[in-house]
């Protein structure tokens, strides 16, 4: 990991609207478990990251950002080289619960959006004693407000029985065990186990193996297979049938991404 972060002094710290900061990965690093006193904006514009939140996973791919809101504990998993550039914003900032302080999403990075996170990331920080500043970030906000919210999110079950099916299929999303089977091992019928995924994820257990298998082609990609490879590796017999439904699920073909 190498750093690049711009020092400010104690007395700029009552005035900060927003603090850059600037970090490169290796594929498959990762940052532990931790957790900031301000809201986060992440942003890779090289490589994907994988947020991990409790209960929940977001899969972040080039051309998306991830808001963190203050307080929630994660950690983030890197896929091919990563250039991670982060925004903090202080939770005394008005303008941001606007964006919604209680939950994580990952954000569309738009043309706009991305030139003012990679200025912002340019300057020491946005000083609210500075009208440039503060016009800077009333336009990343209204940026940020109007980004459309990416499809993401991945829920685990609760239940011990269908968390250990949905942990089986993490390990291997290509495997094409089928549910019957996977529930017998798992100490439950196929029934129980489709009602728990419905009741616990807000999917059925087929949707739910679909998106895991499409958050994985991500990594695949991110970590340079090609779209074949990354076809194959997820469990799909037929190559255009993986790009239909990679575009089903995130709006863009595979290539594009």
């Amino acid at each position: 990991m190498s750093q690049t972060r711009q020092r400010l002094t104690v007395e700029d710290e009552a005035f900060l609207a927003v603090r850059s900061m600037a970090w490169n990965y290796s594929s498959r690093s990762v940052i532990e478990l931790h957790r900031h006193a301000w809201h986060q904006l992440l942003y890779a514009s090289s490589g994907a990251m994988t947020v991990h939140a409790g209960r929940l996973s977001w899969m972040i791919p080039p051309g998306k950002a991830v808001f963190i809101p203050a307080g929630c504990s994660h950690s983030i998993r890197m896929w091919g080289e990563v250039a991670m550039r982060s925004l903090a914003f202080p939770v005394g900032l008005a303008e941001t619960r606007l964006l919604g302080d209680d939950e994580c999403r990952v954000l569309s990075v738009t043309p706009l959006l991305r030139e003012l996170i990679l200025r912002i990331i340019s300057l020491p920080a946005l000083d609210s004693r500075v009208d440039e500043d503060r016009r800077l970030l009333a336009v990343l906000l209204d940026e940020m407000r109007a980004a459309a919210v990416e499809p993401m999110m991945l829920p685990l079950p609760v239940d011990s029985r269908a968390l250990a099916v949905a942990e089986r299929v993490l390990l291997n999303p290509g495997d094409d065990e089928r549910l019957d089977g996977l529930s017998r091992r798992c100490g439950a019928s196929r029934r129980t186990m489709e009602r728990l995924f419905r009741s616990e994820t807000g999917m059925s257990f087929g949707l739910w193996r679909q998106k895991v298998r499409m958050l994985d082609s991500v990594r695949l990609l991110s970590e340079g297979k090609s779209v074949t490879d990354a076809a194959l590796d997820t469990g799909y017999a037929s190559v255009s049938a993986f790009i239909a439904a990679f575009k089903v699920t995130f709006g863009c073909t595979p290539g594009r991404l």
